[in-house]
C-alpha cells in the first residue's frame, strides 16, 4: 500500500517572470513539467500535468491576472488539468483528442498500456521495472486503475506564427510534428527561451508508437537545431540551453540515419 503524499505539487522560481511546477510523485516517464510565466497583462501556462491532483487550486497564487492556459500537445501527461482553466489554447490537430479520453493509450500504471507500447517504451530507453507509476496516493483510497483526463476541448487555436502576448513578452508559436501531430514550442526571441513541449527534452524521444511520424520529426529537429536559443524549458526532465540542443537534434538525427 503506498502512503498518501502531503503535497502532491513542487514548484521552483526559475527568474523574475517564470515557475516550474512537477509531479515528484509521479514516475520520471510521466512527470511532466508544468510552467507559469507571469507577465505584465497576463499569465501564461504550459501544460497542466496529469490532472490527478487540481492544478488551479494547487497554483492559485501565480496567476492573479488573466492566463492563458496553453497545451503543448494533446498527451495525456501534458493535458490532465486543462479542463481547470476558462481560456484553453492548443494546436488545431489536438482538438479531437482533447475532445474525449482515449482508454488504452495512458494511465499510472503498466495495466493502463498495452504490452507492445510498454515495450516501446523501454526500448527507447525508459527504466520502466516496477508496474506503478506513482511512489504515493493523492489521497486515501485513491485507486489509479480510475484515472482519466476529464475532456475539454480548447477554445482557442494555435498556429504555425501566432502570437502569444504577456504584455511586457510575446512567444511566438512553433509548430513542432513528429512526437505528436499537435505538437507545439513557444518561443521569445527577445531572451532565447523556448518552451518546447515533448518536440524535445533531454531524455529518451518518442518518435512514433502512437501518433508521431519520422518524416515530420526530421523537419522539426533540423528547425530546432537551427533556433537561436538561450535555454530548452522542456515537457519532461532539466532546461539546458543551446549547445545541450544541438547535441539531442544531431543525435536524434544520426539515429534516424539522416546527417
Amino acid at each position: 500500500m503506498l502512503d498518501v503524499a502531503t503535497d502532491w505539487f513542487a514548484r521552483q522560481r526559475v527568474d523574475d517572470r517564470t515557475w516550474h511546477l512537477t509531479e515528484p510523485h509521479v514516475h520520471p516517464f510521466l512527470r511532466c513539467n508544468i510552467w507559469f510565466v507571469r507577465g505584465r497583462d497576463r499569465a501564461l501556462l504550459v501544460d497542466s500535468g496529469l490532472g490527478i491532483v487540481g492544478l488551479a487550486a494547487a497554483a492559485a497564487d501565480l496567476f492573479d491576472r488573466s492566463l492563458a492556459a496553453v497545451a503543448t500537445h494533446s498527451h495525456f501527461d501534458h493535458v490532465g488539468s486543462l479542463h481547470e482553466f476558462p481560456e484553453r489554447y492548443a494546436h488545431p490537430a489536438a482538438q479531437e483528442y482533447l475532445a474525449r479520453w482515449r482508454p488504452g493509450e495512458g494511465g499510472l500504471s503498466r495495466r493502463a498500456f498495452p504490452p507492445e507500447a510498454w515495450q516501446y517504451f523501454r526500448d527507447v530507453g525508459y527504466v520502466l521495472d516496477d508496474d506503478e507509476l506513482l511512489d504515493a496516493l493523492p489521497r486515501a483510497g485513491y485507486d489509479v486503475d480510475t484515472y482519466a483526463v476529464t475532456p475539454r476541448e480548447a477554445n482557442h487555436t494555435l498556429v504555425d506564427g501566432d502570437v502569444l502576448d504577456l504584455g511586457d513578452v510575446a512567444f511566438e508559436v512553433l509548430h513542432l510534428p513528429g512526437h505528436s501531430p499537435d505538437s507545439i514550442g513557444l518561443f521569445d526571441r527577445a531572451s532565447g527561451v523556448l518552451f518546447s513541449g515533448d518536440a524535445v527534452y533531454d531524455g529518451p524521444l518518442l518518435d512514433g508508437f502512437y501518433d508521431g511520424y519520422v518524416e515530420d520529426y526530421t523537419a522539426t529537429m533540423q528547425r530546432l537545431r537551427a533556433l537561436p536559443v538561450h535555454v530548452v524549458h522542456g515537457g519532461h526532465q532539466d532546461s539546458f540551453g543551446r549547445e545541450r540542443l544541438i547535441e539531442l537534434c544531431d543525435g536524434w538525427l544520426a539515429r534516424s540515419g539522416i546527417s
